[in-house]
């Protein structure tokens, strides 16, 4: 049996165990953690040059079986990949194509999946995104309603004002911000699913005539400056770097003078904006995210100030989004058997690889979450910010 193992394999000392299909098994080292089972022969060599798009791949196309913690697994998958492979960087990273047609079919294969499986690992409000935890031990449901406030806090939301919210999701930003801060909201997206169950929750609330929601590209935005604030949460990561200008320019020209335009969303670790390296990027570009990319921070942050406006503030979030993702993947792995009665086998490995993987990689600062507020100042210059940030704490 040993004989089967290539010696490359056979050399390393990692917790992870090879269960073979003909029922043989090689511990690569003391104390397996997690063991692959191998249910292909041509898997083996594989394994000698396992990125993780390929691990990954062979997972969701049921090639091979995980046994032990998905998050265990990713850790030692890591790991494996690390010690077998060099982390090339490509000098030339491919710009993707971005068209209306284009980013509404991406939206709908990831957003479109189904409500109800959605609901099963998200909080209550169903934010889908990064939450902020003023305590480590905060439940998921206090870190989103925190989070939802700290936006609004930073845009020092005021009742009566007219807030644009780009990429709206279920509404639930929408609706906090309607109920809690008096102001009028105007919500887009382009997931048919996801403005259904949002339309359903602005009633049930009674805030109707408060939050209307549409869908709507964002180049399709008005452009007369007649919101006062503008909130993106987790949606410029679609947008695509051959477009970021052209977003930029949207938010600018939909905020009035003096106006607050706030962008949260994920960032990358290179400068040049290439995925995570030894394929994880690639992986999450086939199977989850088709035709996302992911700016640097000083890629966003210059082309906000390209279209006009001032960055004012940064904050980063990315150990709040690996303990969020950490919370969802959790919540998913507690209720598979629920899960696997709403979506494909396929569909519900891609998930639980995908949230447990993108939990690691926020944990190894792979990739950021970065909370950018931009002011559009007045043409002498002026604006309406306090002089500190005293006010966001009180």
């Amino acid at each position: 049996m040993l004989a089967q193992i290539p010696p490359a394999l056979q050399s390393l000392q990692l917790p992870l165990r090879l269960k073979l299909w003909d029922g043989n098994h090689f511990d690569l080292g003391p104390s397996p953690l997690v063991t692959i089972l191998i249910k292909e022969p041509q898997l083996i060599q594989q394994l000698t040059h396992p990125s993780l798009n390929e691990l990954g791949a062979a997972f969701v196309e049921g090639k091979l079986e995980l046994e032990g913690s998905i998050g265990e697994a990713i850790r030692v998958c890591d790991e494996l990949s690390e010690a077998l492979l060099t982390d090339e960087v490509d000098e030339n990273p491919e710009r993707l194509a971005h068209d209306k047609q284009t980013d509404a079919e991406a939206i709908a294969y990831h957003y479109d999946l189904s409500n109800e499986f959605y609901q099963l690992w998200l909080d209550q409000d169903m934010a889908y995104s990064c939450a902020y935890f003023k305590e480590p031990d905060n439940t998921l449901d206090e870190a989103q309603q925190d989070k939802f406030d700290h936006l609004c806090r930073k845009l020092r939301l005021q009742g009566g004002e007219y807030l644009l919210d780009v990429g709206c999701g279920w509404g639930g930003l929408a609706r906090f911000a309607a109920r809690e801060y008096g102001v009028k909201v105007f919500g887009i997206t382009l997931s048919k699913e996801q403005l259904k169950l949002a339309g359903q929750r602005v009633k049930e609330e009674k805030l109707a005539d408060k939050v209307e929601l549409q869908i709507l590209d964002y180049r399709d935005l008005p452009q007369d400056g007649r919101f006062d604030k503008v909130v993106s949460v987790g949606m410029f990561e679609h947008v695509g770097h051959a477009n970021l200008a052209l977003y930029c320019q949207r938010l600018f020209g939909a905020v009035r003078e003096g106006g607050l335009v706030m962008n949260h969303g994920i960032t990358a670790r290179h400068v040049d904006g290439r995925p995570v390296g030894r394929g994880g990027g690639e992986f999450i570009n086939s199977y989850v995210f088709p035709h996302g990319e992911l700016p640097h921070l000083s890629m966003i942050s210059a082309q906000l100030s390209e279209a006009g406006l001032e960055v004012v503030d940064v904050e980063s979030l990315r150990l709040h989004y690996a303990k969020t993702l950490n919370h969802w993947s959790e919540r998913l792995e507690n209720q598979l058997h629920k899960a696997s009665a709403m979506v494909p086998d396929k569909t519900l490995r891609i998930w639980r690889l995908y949230l447990a993987g993108c939990a690691y990689a926020f944990s190894k600062g792979w990739i950021n979450l970065h909370q950018i507020l931009a002011v559009k100042a007045y043409p002498d210059g002026r604006h309406d910010l306090p002089w500190t940030r005293e006010d966001l704490y009180r």
